[in-house]
């Protein structure tokens, strides 16, 4: 049974006091993190160039259906990101076993969501593939592909939730392996299925389920060999909702304004959704390099507060802060040396490349924002302080992304304008993150966080 622990608000004063964790720490917790992070986009890319070859129809059933497919992770980031921050406060006090046991509760909610997750996905896969893409062609071809992944819909929760426990605990280095394994295995499967058994796109999907039944398996393994109970403890399952609701809302803020964002410059014209796509993927990229210092900041400020430290989650706080500032930094002077290169890579259309500039330097220069803003984030999501992350976020969606998108389709702006309202979005959440780390209300220490 989980005791109630005293909850202590400390006015956040920065002074020699505060302390700090060696550097490799950090560094030992980010740099397996972002392998976890990169490793499924990697497997995409091989995936892609795999199925490319197949003909047009074929990529971009794949795209849609990937899409889709990827909603479901990108919603449910409660599995990951939630269990890190309970796990990481009972690591931290010393009750390994109740920190596990999160993990245990948190993938037995994820293979029930997962069910449910592919029972309506079945039941919705066409007419939602229809609805988005306008053509039965590319809807049938993405339903084809579909309807295999899906299987592996709770499956790859699983491997959220095992991610979410293991990094709480402050292992970063299993859960690398167990991705690795996974995606390895079945993008030397891919090809095999789809050209050497014939099997076509459907082919890339039964690899990505086997890419999912290995690593999920990994990870169910690995929470057997901690003997820990493993019943279901419905007490706990609420608990974890309760933080995924906040979580979740904030997921759905980003994704209403990237579509929104897509959709503005789609109907702007043909050439600025292509310079919107390069840039957004570089920015997407780029975000998970960042959020590898996050990933780290949540289990060492959880394991901080837990073990009763608000010194410590303070000086590391800083730490992590100051690491995202400078790692943005670096990332602002590496691409805007790359300007007049990088573009074209991607492509070679010049009414493309001519659009690139009206969004990438606003990319550029916003580097050392997101480092910033992606820091405090793991800082206050290893505080547990969700509720305030998803207001922030929703009131900085509502203000400054959704307003300026719009205004940029009724005034015609275009990608500039998309781009301001990003900035601005990310500006106005720097400054409530920068307010909410220096009043030191997140930093409630004890092993379990009741508010």
């Amino acid at each position: 049974m989980i005791l109630s622990d005293r909850r202590v608000r400390v006015q956040h004063v920065e002074n020699s006091t505060d302390e700090r964790v060696p550097a490799r720490k950090v560094l030992g917790l980010a740099v397996p993190a972002l392998g976890v992070l990169a490793a499924e986009p990697l497997y995409v890319l091989v995936d892609t160039a795999v199925v490319g070859h197949l003909g047009a129809l074929p990529l971009a059933g794949l795209a849609l259906g990937g899409v889709l497919l990827s909603q479901i992770s990108g919603q449910l980031t409660f599995l990951s990101y939630g269990t890190t921050s309970r796990t990481a406060r009972l690591h931290g006090a010393g009750r390994r076993a109740e920190a596990v046991g999160e993990g245990v509760q948190a993938t037995w909610l994820a293979l029930v969501v997962g069910v449910v997750v592919l029972i309506a996905g079945q039941l919705l896969a066409y007419p939602v593939a229809r609805g988005l893409s306008g053509s039965d062609e590319i809807a049938d071809s993405a339903v084809s592909w579909l309807r295999i992944a899906l299987f592996g819909a709770p499956l790859i929760l699983v491997t959220m939730a095992g991610n979410g426990w293991m990094r709480g605990v402050q292992d970063t280095v299993r859960p690398l392996r167990f991705v690795l394994a996974g995606n390895a295995i079945s993008a030397v499967l891919c090809p095999v299925l789809v050209y050497g058994l014939d099997w076509g796109l459907e082919g890339s999907a039964i690899a990505n389920v086997v890419a999912q039944v290995i690593s999920a398996s990994m990870f169910l393994a690995a929470l057997v060999r901690e003997k820990v109970p493993l019943r279901p403890d419905f007490k706990l399952m609420r608990a974890q909702l309760g933080l995924g609701r906040d979580l979740v809302l904030r997921s759905l803020a980003f994704q209403a304004c990237f579509i929104s964002a897509a959709a503005v410059a789609a109907r702007t014209s043909t050439e600025a959704v292509g310079a919107h796509q390069v840039v957004l993927q570089l920015w997407t990229f780029l975000a998970l390099v960042l959020d590898s210092v996050a990933i780290a900041a949540q289990s060492l400020i959880g394991a901080a507060l837990g073990a009763g430290s608000s010194k410590q989650a303070r000086g590391v706080a800083t730490q992590i802060t100051r690491y995202g500032l400078l790692l943005g930094c670096v990332l602002l002077v590496i691409f805007a040396a790359l300007t007049p290169v990088l573009p074209n890579v991607f492509t070679s259309d010049a009414a493309v490349l001519a659009e690139i500039p009206h969004a990438w330097w606003f990319f550029v220069v916003l580097q050392p924002i997101a480092g910033v803003v992606f820091a405090l984030d793991g800082v206050l999501l290893g505080a547990g302080d969700a509720a305030f992350l998803r207001n922030a976020t929703l009131g900085s969606a509502a203000l400054g992304f959704l307003p300026l998108i719009w205004l940029s389709l009724a005034f015609g702006w275009g990608l500039a304008g998309i781009w301001t309202g990003l900035t601005l979005f990310m500006l106005l959440r720097l400054a409530s993150l920068l307010w909410r780390w220096r009043s030191g209300e997140w930093a409630v220490v004890g092993a379990v966080r009741t508010n």
